[in-house]
């Protein structure tokens, strides 16, 4: 059982369901129930689902483990780049969700790797097996799975402390003057759609380096280096620079030039310390087939 607490920085006015649906990245069904059987308090009374918060709130919910989801393994085709007895590196492609949540139960990633995979860490519970960090559904790119507790603490540590090095490559709106710069900024939800993100004083510490690859016309190719792993970094990062990411709808333009399925937004190079050959290793993934012709349309 995990135990989270929020404080509301913000008016807010949704009900806790609604709220730790968003926050929890699960159904509002589920986060109904947890409330419901008593896994909540607000202000350290035990509350309901249906209790409208207000600024100022302080929550503490008990997750406790989800014991009736039902988890299948199924045969989709993946990319595993290197496996061994405690990791896999896998290459996700654009499109795939990475765990169930939200109103997703099936065609996820961890579907994929129950059919694959042997063996899984458990420490994210049932319904994020082995799962140490995550890239949204429509980026594509590498992530390092656990296959057991040992190797997930170890690899979670290097995150945390910010030693894993993740390098991300994306095509960015008009043309950065800058010709490399680190963004320092707060992000957390956006009080306006809490199914967002964006750089809000109640924030976390989001910190990330870039730098310019190439100029284009009206675009510019990017690096990313990130150092800090809030959810939609890059893309809040990249719309807080004036740059969205082409093809990211959500924080981007509306109107996009291109027919993309999704972000040109691609986890390109990953290295960490081995959990248990303690040695680095280093892996990396080319840009997928739409991105680069976007490239070439534009050189």
């Amino acid at each position: 059982m995990q135990v989270k607490t929020f404080k509301i920085m913000t008016e807010c006015g949704d009900r806790a369901d609604v709220f730790l649906a968003k926050e929890l990245e699960i159904t509002r069904s589920h986060a109904k129930k947890i409330c419901d059987d008593g896994n909540l308090t607000v202000n350290g009374k035990v509350s309901k689902s249906n209790k409208v918060l207000k600024l100022g709130d302080e929550l503490s919910v008990c997750i406790p483990d989800v014991k009736n989801l039902d988890l299948e393994p199924e045969n989709i085709p993946l990319n595993i780049v290197y496996q061994d007895d405690d990791i896999a590196v896998i290459d996700k492609p654009q499109g795939m969700t990475v765990h169930a949540g939200n109103g997703t139960n099936g065609s996820t990633l961890v579907n994929a790797l129950l059919y694959h995979l042997d063996n899984l860490s458990g420490i994210n519970g049932v319904v994020r097996p082995g799962i140490v960090h995550r890239i949204d559904k429509n980026t594509s790119g590498l992530l390092v799975v656990a296959k057991n507790d040992n190797a997930h603490v170890l690899l979670a540590k290097q995150i945390e402390n910010k030693t894993c090095r993740r390098i991300y490559f994306a095509l960015l709106e008009g043309v950065v003057k800058e010709d490399s710069g680190v963004i320092n900024t707060f992000i957390g939800r956006n009080p306006k759609d809490r199914t967002k993100m964006a750089v809000v004083k109640s924030g976390r510490t989001a910190v990330t380096e870039f730098k310019v690859v190439k100029r284009y016309k009206s675009h510019t190719l990017c690096e990313f280096s990130l150092k800090t792993g809030r959810t939609h970094q890059i893309r809040v990062h990249s719309k807080y620079m004036g740059h969205p990411v082409v093809g990211d709808k959500e924080y981007g333009y509306k109107s996009q030039k291109f027919k993309l399925d999704g972000q040109l937004l691609h986890a390109a190079k990953l290295e960490f310390i081995h959990p248990t050959l303690q040695k680095k290793v280093c892996f990396e993934s080319p840009l997928p087939d739409y991105f680069s012709k976007i490239l070439k349309s534009l050189s």
